[in-house]
C-alpha cells in the first residue's frame, strides 16, 4: 500500500465485493428456506474525517500504516433483520462463505456494550482482486433486528448533541431503553414462533 488514493481505492472494491457476496448468501438462503429475513441492508466508506476521529480518540497520529493497523471498519455493511434468531441465522450464513476470512466477533446481544448498545459485529477479510495479485481488505459485518437498529440510530444521534462526555442521566435512560428493546426483540421472536405454528397447522 503505497498512498491514501490507493486505500480508498480498495475500500471501494472491498465494498462492492462485500455487497455481492452478502447478497448471494442472503439469496440462497432465500431460496433454500423459502423465507427472507432481511428487511435492509446499508453499506459505507468511513470517511477520512472519521477515520481521523477514531485514530485521535484511540491515541494514534493520522498515518497509513496506522489506518492499516488500528482501523477495523474502513468498510463497513449492517445488515437489519426481522427477528431476533434471524440476526444468528445470517451469522451462519456468513460464516459459511468460502470468500469472506472471520478475523473477529462481538456478541453484543448476549453480552451488550455498558452504553446499552446491542449488536452482532463480524470482522472479516475481504479478497480485492487486482491486477497481479489479491489482496485482503478488512470490513465489519454488523447484523441487528430492527428494534435494535431503531436504539443504534437515536443513540448516535444523541452522543452527537454531546461532543464531550454525555450526562449520566441521558446515559441511564438509554440503557434502559435498550433493555426494553432487547425485552421486545424477545417477545417478538416468541410472538413469530407462535405465528409460525399456526401457518405449520
Amino acid at each position: 500500500m503505497e498512498s491514501r488514493e490507493e486505500l480508498f481505492l480498495q475500500y471501494k472494491f472491498a465494498k462492492q465485493m462485500l455487497e455481492t457476496e452478502i447478497n448471494i448468501l442472503i439469496e440462497e438462503f432465500v431460496f433454500v428456506h423459502g423465507y427472507n429475513p432481511v428487511e435492509h441492508i446499508k453499506s459505507r466508506i468511513k470517511s477520512e474525517a472519521s477515520i481521523i476521529k477514531k485514530l485521535e480518540k484511540k491515541g494514534y497520529n493520522y498515518s497509513l500504516n496506522n489506518i492499516i493497523s488500528h482501523i477495523h471498519d474502513g468498510v463497513g455493511i449492517r445488515v437489519v433483520v426481522s427477528f431476533l434468531s434471524d440476526v444468528y441465522d445470517i451469522v451462519a450464513v456468513i460464516r459459511k462463505s468460502k470468500n469472506l476470512i472471520i478475523v473477529g466477533q462481538e456478541d453484543y446481544i448476549k453480552h451488550p456494550k455498558d452504553t446499552g448498545y446491542i449488536s452482532y459485529h463480524l470482522n472479516v477479510l475481504v479478497p480485492v482482486y487486482l491486477e497481479n495479485r489479491i489482496d485482503y481488505v478488512e470490513a465489519e459485518i454488523q447484523i441487528r433486528t430492527i428494534a435494535m437498529d431503531f436504539w443504534a440510530s437515536l443513540d448516535h444521534k444523541i452522543r452527537y448533541k454531546f461532543p464531550n462526555e454525555i450526562p449520566a442521566d441521558v446515559k441511564e435512560k438509554m440503557y434502559e431503553n435498550s433493555l426494553i428493546i432487547k425485552q421486545l426483540d424477545n417477545q417478538m421472536m416468541h410472538l413469530n414462533d407462535i405465528v409460525n405454528r399456526y401457518d405449520k397447522n
